[in-house]
């Protein structure tokens, strides 16, 4: 019995250690959860550092032979109030995060944590009721032994070491998510671009060749595909800004900037000329542009144009002024020329502070449907078993919220979705949820708006270009998709509240102006 004795105190004083020693790694994330328990705000920021400073000196108790059952007894009074603080949040139906190892562990607070809980607290009952006399073993006689400067430095590895191991793996969970913050930086910029807000490049870029601003442009003039004249003097004469995109077919970059050129030709065709220059022979370019539409491109016999205009690599452009000069620096990259292109038509640019290099094996971007094209129809069920389709929703314009009962994001979010369900702006989409998990968890929302099971197929986030929650798409009264895919909380609830895009999206009819024809192939970036 004294060797289980023993056993116990150093299981509870390891846990109650670890415990600790997590929470104070992050404090703010201990405070966080006592606040979600319930605690006043005013009694969670300093319990929330008292609690782990407790539980390090229990742990260290439990060791000591002499404070073992006082320190079991307080053991023992933290886990009851911890079971009693669960079971108040099971009876009202919430499952807040326990956090009870800090970031190292973090889950629900439900019956698993419950048992867990109350398991130890009979362990510690067991040392608080056996703890004395005959049947307690020290743990520390070894240690006592000890010269005085052996005992400090144990002390102080026994402290330091599990700080330096929870150190390191937060570490590791901030480049995680540092990278995760990659991705969506990424996935935001494609999204603007898709808006017509173009991502500039970094300040202190500028190539140090190219023709000076204000020089005369020099004069061309060659063969087109379709053995057309195509010269400076020609582009020129239409009366406004000439672009020239230098591409070559073997060019990758060129390849991917390809269906963009084509839709700057048809869209920007009142306020600006684009014109490629580009080698090989015409079989490569025109494989190169057979689905895109792109007209206005010149063939070089070698690179006597690129001489000319001092260009080093593709893609790379150049913006010429109607009256012949030359009107900005050589852009080159894919990023240069669309801020090109943005500045010389006036749409506006979102400049970048830093460089954002996408982390290394990143899983691929699922492609989000596209503008004015139909929504993906799809059937999945209610909450009673019967099956309910995109379809039956049109008429009014729908916003499709993806959804996660256990995403910390949605529950973030959930009051404010609560308050805007409550008091809808004027005009408001009807809103439909397709959320994962079980029922029970999805009728505990509160929400009145209908929730269809399912968000854990691939098959419908895939259709949408989904992956992750929250994450919303209006979808118009005619079923075709009226927005860029929202993603988080604040873009969500933008779009929720964003009564011109529902009114766009109600008026059908306007759709014809703002959208390619069916007839026009769609690009997406």
């Amino acid at each position: 019995m004294p060797v289980v004795l023993l056993l116990v105190r150093l299981l509870l004083s390891f846990i109650f250690l670890i415990a600790g020693l997590a929470k104070m790694a992050d404090l703010a994330g201990s405070q966080k959860a006592l606040r979600d328990f319930g605690v006043p705000e005013v009694l969670a920021r300093p319990l929330g550092i008292i609690l782990p400073l407790v539980e390090i000196v229990l742990a260290i108790g439990l060791v000591a032979h002499i404070w073992a059952p006082l320190a079991a007894l307080g053991a023992l009074g933290i886990l009851l109030i911890f079971c009693a603080g669960i079971g108040y949040n099971l009876a009202r139906g919430r499952q807040p995060d326990c956090h009870c190892f800090g970031q190292l562990y973090s889950a629900p607070a439900g019956v698993s944590a419950l048992v867990r809980n109350g398991v130890l607290a009979l362990l510690a009952t067991i040392v608080v009721w056996r703890g004395r006399g005959s049947d307690s073993m020290s743990a520390t006689s070894w240690f006592t032994a000890w010269p005085l400067i052996q005992q400090i430095a144990f002390i102080a590895a026994v402290i330091i070491v599990p700080l330096l191991i929870v150190g390191g793996w937060l570490l590791l969970q901030s480049l995680r998510q540092q990278g995760l913050l990659l991705l969506r930086l990424d996935r935001i910029e494609n999204r603007l671009g898709q808006a017509g807000i173009i991502v500039a490049q970094p300040q202190g870029e500028q190539p140090t060749h190219g023709l000076p601003v204000g020089a005369q442009s020099p004069a061309f003039s060659g063969k087109g595909l379709d053995d057309e004249v195509i010269s400076l003097h020609g582009l020129l004469a239409l009366g406004k800004p000439v672009i020239l995109i230098f591409t070559d077919p073997n060019c990758a970059p060129c390849s991917t900037l390809m269906p963009e050129i084509g839709r700057w030709q048809r869209s920007y065709a009142g306020k600006l000329t684009v014109a490629l220059l580009s080698h090989g022979s015409v079989q490569a370019n025109r494989a190169k542009i057979s689905e895109q539409r792109i007209t206005r491109i010149m063939l070089q016999n070698n690179d006597e144009i690129d001489k000319l205009y001092d260009i080093h690599g593709t893609p790379s452009a150049v913006l010429i002024h109607p009256d012949g000069l030359i009107d900005s620096p050589v852009a080159e990259g894919i990023e240069s020329i669309r801020t090109l292109v943005s500045n010389a038509v006036h749409l506006p640019v979102w400049r970048r502070r830093l460089p954002v290099l996408a982390p290394l094996n990143a899983p691929p971007e699922t492609a989000a449907p596209v503008l004015g094209t139909l929504a993906p129809d799809f059937s999945l069920p209610d909450f009673n078993g019967k099956s309910v389709s995109l379809s039956s929703f049109r008429g009014k314009p729908t916003l499709l919220l993806f959804w996660n009962p256990d995403c910390g994001y949605c529950k973030n979010m959930l009051p404010d979705l609560q308050a805007w369900e409550a008091e809808p702006p004027q005009g408001a989409p009807e809103l439909l949820i397709i959320s994962s998990g079980p029922i029970e968890k999805n009728r505990s929302l509160g929400l009145h708006s209908p929730i269809l099971l399912g968000g854990d197929s691939d098959t419908v986030k895939k259709a949408f270009g989904v992956d992750g929650t929250p994450m919303a798409v209006l979808v118009d009264a005619q079923g075709n998709i009226a927005s860029a895919l929202a993603e988080g909380s604040f873009e969500v609830l933008a779009l929720a509240y964003n009564t011109q895009a529902v009114n766009d999206a109600e008026n059908s009819s306007s759709h014809a102006d703002r959208y390619p024809k069916e007839s026009e192939p769609l690009e997406q970036r």
